[in-house]
């Protein structure tokens, strides 16, 4: 097939480029390379890709829409991954968050309207679920009451593609990502800042007094997923992507010692705005439907990407 993918540069829209044009599928990209977290990173990334046979990349926002309407022509799916990412971000910079994740979502899906595009999957996040005390969480839990706004821009997301669905017809499946991590991951992440910091000598900072629960998602895994849902292409669908177990954040955090080879310095600190004590996904749906399987648990997740990282800044 050929794919439009939005947010290439980025972390997991890196890793979905790869393995698309690994099984040989044409992948047209488009990433702004935002300064966000370190461009750096998403260059590295873009230089791993360019030059591979079938990929094709433009540096532009999916807020321009001329831009948005050549990338996509002639296109068979549209992978639409960009977005500014992060809970706490969104609090001091919530026009940003307005802008790219429903301004920009909708330059997407209506051009994907336009173009007759056969099928739109796109980013969803395990936040919409905000204070839902439901674990672990369905699809068909209620999502109305956010605690964040980034959470709230990607439960609009969902309702924007639904109501595409209903009008228009065009087949969109959402996936909601729980807390997804490995290799070239996020620098804003929990792993990478927990890595940086203990390899470098300074104290870890843990919230929620360290008595957090994540569902921890191997990029592995989440790219299965999304290549999964690209290729069964449901006429509207939303699924969990998640690795369907719950680990204590505190056992997230020897496991990364471990992997680093030495014990860190710990500061607890009270929870963030926005944040939530849980996340756990029910993935039963996305199993059914997607034949989602995921196979990497942080026993053998962590030390992989602390390998990437030792590798990568050279230690």
């Amino acid at each position: 097939m050929r794919i439009f993918l939005t947010g290439c540069a980025g972390f997991i829209g890196f890793h979905v480029a790869q393995e698309l044009l690994r099984r040989g599928d044409e992948v047209v990209g488009l990433d702004n390379v935002s300064p966000y977290y370190d461009p750096s990173l998403k260059e590295a990334r873009l230089k791993l890709l360019e030059g591979k046979k079938g990929f094709s990349f433009t540096r532009g926002s999916i807020l321009d829409r001329p831009t948005v309407k050549k990338c996509m022509k002639g296109c068979d799916r549209v992978c639409h991954l960009a977005a500014l990412a992060g809970v706490r971000y969104s609090f001091e910079h919530p026009e940003e968050y307005i802008a790219t994740n429903i301004n920009g979502f909708f330059e997407m899906i209506d051009e994907a309207r336009m173009q007759k595009i056969s099928g739109f999957v796109y980013a969803s996040s395990s936040s919409v679920y905000g204070s839902n005390t439901n674990h672990p969480s369905k699809e068909t839990d209620r999502t109305d009451n956010q605690v964040s706004l980034y959470g709230m821009t990607k439960k609009d997301n969902e309702l924007m593609a639904h109501t595409f669905h209903h009008l228009y017809g065009i087949h969109v499946t959402g996936l909601r990502f729980f807390t997804v991590y490995g290799p070239y991951g996020r620098p804003d992440m929990a792993l990478f800042l927990f890595t940086d910091a203990l390899l470098k000598g300074k104290p870890l900072q843990i919230f929620g007094e360290g008595k957090m629960q994540r569902d921890f998602t191997y990029i592995d895994d989440i790219v299965a997923g999304i290549i999964a849902s690209l290729d069964k292409n449901y006429p509207e669908e939303i699924f969990n992507l998640g690795c369907g177990r719950v680990e204590e954040l505190m056992e997230y955090v020897k496991t990364i010692e471990t992997a680093c080879g030495k014990m860190a310095e710990k500061q607890f600190l009270p929870m963030q705005p926005g944040d939530v004590r849980v996340t756990s996904a029910d993935i039963s749906h996305a199993q059914q439907k997607l034949g989602f399987s995921p196979k990497t648990m942080i026993q053998q997740g962590v030390p992989k990407f602390v390998e990437w990282y030792r590798k990568y800044y050279g230690l």
